[in-house]
């Protein structure tokens, strides 16, 4: 699932590969960049920020693209074949003379001037892998609203950027707090901030993500994933229930044993 590390690493990957010579190929399939064309540009830099992508185009353009659930952009040497799904699901193709990055699934891709980027991520907090990261905005941004539920606080990106579902689970757990417990309840908050970064940095240049002491393939993570298995802390089972506002739900991963404080909804 895409989170933060894994867009920091989608970050790297495009830049190794399309920065320095001109491209070769530009083909943007949304309809309305049907007439964009980057032919002839150099890529600059390939930037992330919390979730979003930021591939910085000469003459002052950036495409922006961002990968929700299931998107994902895969790197082509010259005459390899593309495996990242269906053609039909191709929203855009960038190619130099050695390499050909092709994005699938991708929701949200658009083309706008460098200097306009605020507008798609500006409303963002602190970048928990980026060079603004500031733990003490973070931390102000949770607590400006105490009685939200921490699960959703950690969620809403304009807190801190790069936590999703599978942080946010583990994240809670690593901590021993339900994550309905009002994030002004939290004990000693700065240390969920100060956990927060150091697991999205030790996971950064991971090929799997692991947030336990036992990066085994089997025990790579707490909770997250593990519905009605047992705690591997103390065997009680892991539950699992929707959270967040209407529409916005996300499913949600605990130990009601090793972790106390609200329940959450009852199973159905």
């Amino acid at each position: 699932m895409p989170e933060g590390d894994t867009v920091w690493q989608t970050a790297q990957r495009l830049h190794q590969a399309l920065t320095g010579p001109p491209l070769i190929r530009s083909d943007l399939r949304v309809p309305r960049l049907a007439t964009a064309d980057l032919t002839g540009r150099r890529v600059l830099e390939v930037v992330p920020r919390g979730k979003h992508l930021l591939a910085r185009v000469e003459g002052g353009l950036t495409l922006h693209s961002h990968l929700r659930m299931d998107g994902s952009w895969q790197v082509y040497g010259p005459g390899e074949r593309w495996r990242g799904g269906p053609h039909h699901q191709i929203r855009a193709v960038l190619a130099t003379a050695d390499h050909t990055a092709v994005g699938y699934r991708l929701p949200v891709v658009e083309l706008l001037r460098t200097r306009d980027e605020d507008r798609v991520v500006g409303h963002l907090g602190p970048d928990l892998l980026g060079p603004d990261w500031d733990p003490d905005e973070a931390l102000r941004r949770l607590l400006a609203d105490p009685s939200r539920p921490l699960g959703e606080a950690l969620l809403d990106q304009r807190n801190l950027a790069g936590i999703g579902n599978v942080y946010k689970s583990e994240l809670c757990f690593v901590l021993r707090v339900s994550p309905w417990l009002p994030i002004g309840e939290v004990p000693s908050p700065e240390r969920l901030v100060a956990h927060a970064k150091r697991l999205l940095e030790a996971n950064r240049n991971r090929r799997a993500r692991v947030t336990t002491d036992q990066p085994r393939p089997d025990h790579r993570l707490w909770v997250y994933g593990r519905p009605g298995r047992p705690c591997r802390h103390c065997g009680t089972p892991v539950r699992t229930a929707d959270q967040g506002r209407t529409g916005q739900e996300r499913s949600t991963f605990w130990c009601p044993n090793c972790q106390p404080g609200p329940l959450g909804p009852a199973p159905s």
